[in-house]
């Protein structure tokens, strides 16, 4: 009896960690930021800024999974741009946009690949700008490959979007810009 009771003790005490707002530890495992990307949507057809903002925050559990806050503020807006979230704290993260320069032949793409390195190097998602059907989309590069590409996930209202060829796609485009954060008061998961 006692063993099942600690058990139950252990099964819900994981539960309330996992799920808790006050959760501020960030998961390592990849695989999280998947369940983070297939349990978030974008809510309007041109919130993928904040929607991407969105997924970061979540991916570092600040923020609760049914946080829509800055889309709903953002809604359709159509002059919106990473500055307008340059050097903004939100929940103890501080974005910082990147790159901003004319996307033409001298672009520095290989200091932006390297920027992007050391970010996922340091544990850290990066967001970026690829060209869309449409515009612009904002995607959360989350990974390099053992080739060197990066994988980057979005939302397109539910589905889910995954690239595996970024780094080909910013150098067909001549460049792009991105956003990168740093965090106080937010304790890595040993």
């Amino acid at each position: 009896m006692k063993k099942i009771l600690f058990s139950l003790v252990v099964i819900i005490s994981t539960f309330i960690n996992f799920h808790s707002k006050a959760q501020t530890k960030k998961t390592v495992n990849s695989d999280y930021l998947d369940y983070v990307v297939n349990n978030h949507n974008q809510i309007f057809e041109l919130s993928c800024i904040p929607s991407a903002v969105e997924m970061i925050l979540k991916y570092y559990k600040v923020v609760d999974f049914d946080f829509y806050d800055l889309q709903n503020e953002w809604k359709n807006k159509s002059d919106g741009s990473f500055g307008n979230f340059d050097k903004k704290e939100l929940y103890d993260i501080t974005f910082s946009r990147k790159f901003n320069l004319p996307r033409d032949k001298n672009f520095p793409i290989d200091s932006l690949f390297k920027t992007i390195e050391n970010e996922l190097k340091s544990e850290k998602k990066v967001i970026i700008s690829l060209p869309s059907e449409i515009d612009w989309h904002m995607f959360i590069i989350c990974k390099q490959t053992s080739d060197g590409e990066f994988v980057s996930y979005s939302k397109l209202g539910t589905h889910t979007l995954i690239i595996r060829n970024t780094k080909e796609i910013v150098k067909k485009s001549n460049g792009t810009e991105i956003m990168t954060y740093s965090y106080s008061n937010i304790a890595k998961k040993e």
